[in-house]
């Protein structure tokens, strides 16, 4: 079983996305964790955008936590886990169609494992190698959310539909980012660079 599968079995929500390349699958998995892999100038644009508006309120008087936080990022991920050369994945939990996200504060997989509060979806990303029929390697990503009832769906559904396609385009980039640190920290030789082919999976 998969962490993804082990810590969000269920889900109403998915993509999945995945490169092709020549590299190490170890060396794939330490890179995205590397500083810098994730601090995509573009996506930090987008994210300054999604939160404009909620930045803006919070000066006058909104009750958001954007006023006090940095943008979001990573770092607002919990790890779940590392197994071995194969998967890496991260947990969130939030009510993510809010200005500030709605995040709630999780220390690890058994926070996010027991978490149930209702009305506050749970999403997990990961990151995983899979050996291709040509001895390459497909780095991919999935991303589920699990929305517990009727109102955090119905809340959660026009805002997948909005963000769905900018997403996409942000995880592909993500994937290609994760490439090219690996072709940088691998030794000599280890890696060499290949085109993007992205296969989208919009159902769990």
């Amino acid at each position: 079983m998969t962490l993804i599968q082990a810590h969000l079995p269920v889900c109403q929500f998915a993509e999945r996305h995945r490169l092709l390349v020549t590299a190490h699958p170890a060396d794939l998995l330490d890179a995205v964790t590397l500083p810098g892999t994730i601090d995509d100038a573009w996506v930090k644009r987008l994210i300054s955008w999604r939160e404009l508006p909620g930045r803006f309120l919070s000066r006058f008087g909104s009750k958001n936590a954007l006023g006090r936080r940095a943008a979001f990022g990573i770092g607002d991920f919990t790890l779940l886990g590392r197994e071995d050369d194969l998967e890496i994945a991260f947990g969130l939990a939030g009510r993510f169609w809010r200005f500030d996200y709605g995040l709630v504060p999780l220390r690890g997989p058994e926070e996010f494992d027991a978490m149930s509060t209702a009305g506050v979806p749970k999403l997990v990303l990961n990151f995983t190698v899979e050996a291709s029929a040509d001895g390459r390697t497909w780095l991919c990503t999935e991303t589920r959310v699990y929305c517990n009832d009727r109102s955090s769906y119905f809340r959660f559904l026009p805002y997948w539909c909005l963000i769905r396609p900018v997403s996409g385009l942000m995880r592909r980039r993500l994937l290609a980012r994760i490439r090219n640190a690996a072709a940088k920290t691998a030794p000599s030789g280890h890696n060499a660079l290949n085109k993007a082919n992205p296969r989208p999976f919009t159902q769990c």
